[in-house]
C-alpha cells in the first residue's frame, strides 16, 4: 500500500509538473524528465531541483500549476500514507483517528500559520514578495509556507527574507512535518501531543484530552524527551557552527543553516558554498542525527517500557 500509495503520488505528479514545464517552452523530453524528478524530489521532500543558479522555482514563481502540483506531493509526502490512507478510508472527520485529526488540524494550522506570516512581514519586501504582482503574492507564500517546513524548494531568495521571516521558517523548519513521513523535524505528532498537553493543563484538566479522546502519560513523556533532546542538539550544533564559521555570517544565518541541518529541510540563505570544512562536517553530522535522531530514541524508549510492580512514594516540587 504504500509503494503503491507512493508510485501513484509520484506519477501523477510527474503529469502535471512535465505538462506545466512543457507549457512554460521546454521541449518535450526535458518537460518529461524536469517532471518526474521534480515529482519524486517534492514528494519525498527532497528539495533538489534542476534549475541551477541556486535558483530553486523562482522563475516559476507565476505558475500555479508548477508550484500547486509541487506543494501537493510536498504535503502528501509530509503527511506519510498512515494520515493519508486513513483519510481516504474513513472519509468522515468524526471517524477519524486522533493521530489523524491532530496531524491535519496542526498542519493546517501551521501551514496557514506560516503563509500569513511570511506574507506579511514580506508583502512590500523588493527583494522577495514585494518584486511579485500582488496576484501572485498569496500563492508565493503559501508555497514557502509548504515547501521551508519540510521540503527546501524556494520562489523567494531565502537570504532576501527579513528577520522576523527566517524566525518564523525555522519554527516550521523544527516542527517538520508527520510521523513515518518523509519529512524532517521533531514531527506534527510530536508538537501537536505537547500542544495539546499545555491546552489541557490550562483548562485545569487532569490528562490531556482532544476531540473527545485522552492521550496516554507515556506519549507525553516520549514527546517531551524527543522535544527537549532536540533543543538540546539544535543549540549544540548552533554553537558549533557559530565557532566554526567566519565572524561575516550573522547569527541567525547561522541558526538558520543549524534548524535546517537538523530538520533535513535543505533550505538556507545562502552560507552552505561558504562553510569551511569543519563546520560542513558538522553540518553533515546534523542532517545525519536530524534523519535517525527521533526515530531512534522513540525506538529506544519504547523498547525500554516495561510493567512496574511498584511505583515510588509521590512528592511535590515548585513549579513556575
Amino acid at each position: 500500500r504504500i509503494a503503491a500509495f507512493t508510485i501513484i503520488a509520484e506519477v501523477l505528479g510527474a503529469l502535471v509538473i512535465a505538462a506545466a514545464f512543457f507549457g512554460e517552452g521546454l521541449d518535450l523530453g526535458q518537460a518529461a524528465w524536469w517532471g518526474v524528478f521534480h515529482s519524486v524530489s517534492a514528494f519525498n521532500n527532497a528539495g533538489f531541483d534542476l534549475t541551477g543558479g541556486f535558483r530553486s522555482l523562482s522563475d516559476y514563481a507565476g505558475d500555479p500549476w508548477i508550484l500547486g502540483a509541487i506543494g501537493v506531493l510536498i504535503i502528501l509526502g509530509g503527511l506519510g500514507f498512515a494520515i493519508v490512507g486513513d483519510v481516504l478510508a474513513k472519509r468522515r472527520w468524526s471517524r477519524l483517528a486522533l493521530e489523524t485529526k491532530l496531524v491535519v488540524a496542526t498542519s493546517v494550522a501551521l501551514i496557514v500559520g506560516g503563509a500569513v506570516a511570511i506574507g506579511a512581514f514580506e508583502w512590500s519586501n523588493p527583494a522577495t514578495l514585494g518584486a511579485l504582482p500582488e496576484a501572485q503574492r498569496p500563492l508565493n507564500a503559501i508555497f514557502e509556507s509548504v515547501t521551508l517546513r519540510t521540503a527546501g524548494f524556494s520562489v523567494l531568495d531565502t537570504s532576501a527574507l527579513d528577520e522576523a521571516s527566517l524566525f518564523v521558517v525555522m519554527a516550521l523548519m523544527f516542527i517538520g512535518g508527520a510521523s513515518g513521513s518523509t519529512a524532517g523535524g521533531i514531527k506534527v505528532n510530536t508538537f501537536s501531543i505537547l500542544l495539546v498537553a499545555i491546552v489541557s493543563t490550562a483548562r485545569g484538566l487532569p490528562s490531556a484530552e482532544a476531540f473527545g479522546r485522552r492521550i496516554q502519560h507515556i506519549l507525553i513523556y516520549r514527546a517531551l524527551s524527543v522535544a527537549l533532546l532536540s533543543i538540546a542538539i539544535v543549540f549544540t550544533i548552533g554553537l558549533l557552527l557559530q565557532v566554526l564559521t567566519p565572524p561575516e555570517m550573522t547569527f541567525v544565518q547561522v541558526m538558520f543553516e543549524a534548524i535546517s541541518a537538523v530538520g533535513t529541510v535543505g533550505a538556507s540563505t545562502g552560507i552552505t558554498p561558504d562553510l569551511p570544512d569543519p563546520a560542513r562536517l558538522v553540518t553533515i553530522v546534523a542532517m545525519f542525527m536530524g534523519r535517525l535522531g527521533p526515530l531512534t530514541l522513540v525506538l529506544a524508549l519504547t523498547a525500554r517500557a516495561r510493567p512496574v510492580l511498584a511505583r515510588p512514594a509521590v512528592e511535590s516540587m515548585r513549579i513556575g
